[in-house]
């Protein structure tokens, strides 16, 4: 038997909450700490389905990437969304920690970075200093080998299994040198740029900070915030099988929330 706090001291071995960001909210949002947990349900975001599934599966403690309280609920009403869901979760006793920035600095980017074989990847931009260790968001390095920026796009689409990519810059640009920002990564752009990045892989890169970036000599493919990050659920659930062997993890399939048309 595991009750939940003794769980969340094994995510926090994965992603220390002291990680995170200081606008950010992680860590146990909603719950008894003392429960016992005896099936865990993984997602992305705690939506509505989400919520609903983990409820359907009997799930005891439902773990998000993404937060469902940012700032603080002026109401937990049925006629407010987010209300909505913190109600269904007391209601079903489920439990729900959130692993946000947290894991963006401890693993997110290191995983990316690997998927697309970035070669002595660095921290991109520091965010804090541990033991002498640097650690942050993002992560840079070197390909292996030169490539085009269309290669490099279609190997960021095969690694990631994503259906389309935004892409700003010459598709016939020779590529070397990339940084990878799960996420929301415009706020990258000039770390990218000042450690000699070509290209920046990231996410939510709108119509200007793509043009800028260009004009600066730094190329973007967008994946998409989705696209990157939905890699925190299959790894959390090895994770997680490797050190709650009396647990049963359910993830949720990989469902992009967006259709292209």
């Amino acid at each position: 038997m595991m009750i939940c706090e003794e769980v969340l001291e094994i995510l926090r071995q994965a992603a220390p909450e002291h990680y995170a960001c200081d606008w950010d909210n992680v860590g146990l949002l909603v719950g008894n700490r003392k429960k016992e947990v005896k099936r865990i349900y993984l997602a992305l975001d705690a939506t509505d389905e989400v919520v609903d599934e983990a409820v359907s599966y009997g799930a005891d403690l439902l773990i998000t990437h993404h937060p469902l309280i940012f700032s603080g609920l002026k109401q937990v009403t049925e006629e407010d969304f987010i209300g909505r869901r913190v109600k269904k979760l007391i209601t079903h006793d489920i439990s729900y920690y959130a692993m946000h920035t947290s894991f963006d600095v401890s693993a997110m980017a290191d995983l990316a970075a690997a998927r697309i074989g970035l070669l002595a990847p660095e921290v991109l931009e520091v965010t804090l200093t541990e033991d002498g260790t640097q650690k942050g968001i993002g992560k840079v390095g070197n390909f292996e080998a030169e490539m085009t920026l269309a290669s490099c796009a279609a190997l960021v689409k095969a690694a990631f299994d994503i259906p389309a990519l935004k892409v700003f810059g010459d598709l016939e640009q020779k590529i070397k040198r990339a940084a990878v920002s799960p996420g929301s990564g415009k706020s990258e752009i000039p770390f990218a740029i000042g450690k000699g990045a070509e290209v920046l892989i990231t996410g939510d890169i709108d119509h200007h900070d793509g043009i800028d970036a260009v004009a600066q000599g730094l190329c973007i493919i967008d994946a998409g915030h989705y696209g990157l990050e939905h890699i925190f659920v299959p790894y959390m659930k090895e994770y997680l099988n490797a050190r709650c062997e009396q647990i049963e993890v359910i993830m949720r399939e990989n469902i992009f929330p967006y259709q292209i048309v």
